[in-house]
């Protein structure tokens, strides 16, 4: 599981760069379809992927030959990002998360979930590493209180939420 002050930046994120000691090279930036954004002093940058403090780090390692002060601050403006939710939904489909979202919450703005929902199983389909990795997540204990453990998405997760089989 994924803490949200731990989410990765992405496609599509609009980030503003601070520069403390060269305030002239602050800039906002969207993330292009290909991760990067362009920085007047070094050119594209890497940027989908990185936590914004790994972000300040890099960016100030690649200016920093060029900064009195090698300060970088990195603040994420507006993020969107798709999730996709299937199976027991009132309207499945894509949903943008525009903050970081937990699967019930994605659920939730798909409709929420019918009568024959099995909220005990979940599954959470998630492409790492070039791998397909499935969670399963149990609802019903969020739901019920049995537990308070909340499983957040990353873009592009697709949430499946299976039916009772009776």
């Amino acid at each position: 599981m994924e803490h949200p002050e731990e989410f990765s930046l992405h496609e599509g994120d609009e980030v503003r760069i601070s520069f403390p000691g060269a305030p002239s090279l602050d800039t906002t930036q969207h993330i292009r379809a290909d991760g990067k954004m362009t920085l007047a002093l070094v050119g594209d940058v890497q940027a989908a992927g990185l936590r914004p403090a790994e972000l300040e780090k890099k960016v100030a390692e690649l200016c920093g030959p060029q900064l009195v002060s090698k300060e970088v601050s990195v603040t994420v403006i507006s993020s969107a990002f798709p999730i996709y939710v299937s199976g027991a939904v009132l309207h499945p489909g894509k949903v943008m998360a525009d903050r970081p979202i937990t699967v019930l919450q994605a659920i939730m703005d798909a409709g929420g979930f019918n009568d024959s929902a099995n909220l005990k199983a979940v599954v959470v389909v998630r492409q790492e590493g070039g791998k397909t990795r499935n969670y399963t997540v149990n609802v019903q204990a969020v739901l019920t209180g049995k537990s308070n453990a909340s499983f957040y998405l990353k873009s592009s997760d697709s949430v499946y939420v299976p039916e009772h089989w009776y």
